[in-house]
């Protein structure tokens, strides 16, 4: 229809995969396909013109190496706010109602009830939403939906929130939920490591925390030191700074503490 041929392929371009774009005026990648200085110089010297990245987050590509290079860049501005913020309340019920511990209690034929199975209803939670864009307050909508009450933290001020959201600063959000869920974009050497060790101090004890938005954003290293200690009463993420290295691979045979090191 737009006269354009295209080459469609179930590798990742990556640093090993980068020759598959040779003869291509155009790259389309995903937020796992490094868009680094020598990728794109590979680009340039291929004839690519154009570097697409089916993501809102941009972060994976160096635009001074693209600018350098002639490269024009292009984003997807935003996609499906639903279906990320229906992951951050299912993470949230997951955490909250202690579900995969049952389902495994379950899948090994223990059908003992314990304390560890009840658990403080959202309707009865305050629930804190970090970033209101287009998706953190179409999560704010969601838990508002089911009855907790919602406060919300950005670095703007939103005129669109109306009863479903009330805008806080980021010490009260931290100081007063029981559950927050990140929804923030990332920009680099500005907001590395958003979510550390001086944050979680702010937070209630017992508090359970979501990031759907950018791995970049966590310190793994406190978030895991929280967990330990009781701080943070759960964790759940589908996001990590290096997820590169683990993204549509198999690591079932790894052990558990094998792979918690290397993501240190």
């Amino acid at each position: 229809k737009f006269n354009f041929d295209l080459v469609l392929t179930e590798k990742m371009l990556n640093d090993e995969t980068v020759h598959m774009a040779e003869g291509c005026e155009a790259v389309m990648l995903r937020g796992n396909c490094p868009g680094n200085r020598q990728n794109l110089e590979i680009y340039k010297n291929y004839g690519v013109k154009y570097v697409l990245t089916r993501t809102v987050g941009y972060n994976h590509i160096d635009l001074e190496a693209a600018k350098e290079f002639g490269l024009k860049v292009a984003y997807v501005p935003f996609y499906s706010p639903n279906a990320i913020a229906e992951l951050a309340l299912t993470l949230s019920l997951t955490l909250a109602r202690h579900t995969q511990y049952t389902a495994n209690n379950t899948h090994n034929g223990n059908f003992k009830i314990d304390d560890f199975m009840f658990s403080k209803e959202i309707r009865k939670s305050t629930v804190g939403i970090i970033g209101l864009g287009k998706i953190g307050f179409t999560a704010a909508t969601i838990f508002k939906g089911v009855g907790a009450n919602v406060i919300g933290y950005d670095v703007v001020e939103k005129d669109y929130l109306g009863d479903t959201c009330t805008q806080v600063d980021l010490e009260t959000l931290l100081k007063e939920s029981d559950i927050i869920s990140m929804h923030m974009p990332y920009f680099k050497g500005s907001n590395d490591e958003f979510l550390n060790a001086e944050k979680i101090a702010q937070m209630k004890d017992g508090v359970i925390v979501m990031n759907t938005s950018r791995g970049e954003l966590q310190n793994i290293n406190d978030i895991l030191d929280a967990v330990e200690s009781g701080k943070i009463q759960g964790f759940a993420a589908d996001v990590l700074a290096n997820e590169t290295k683990y993204f549509n691979k198999d690591l079932s045979g790894e052990a558990f503490d094998e792979l918690q090191t290397r993501l240190n």
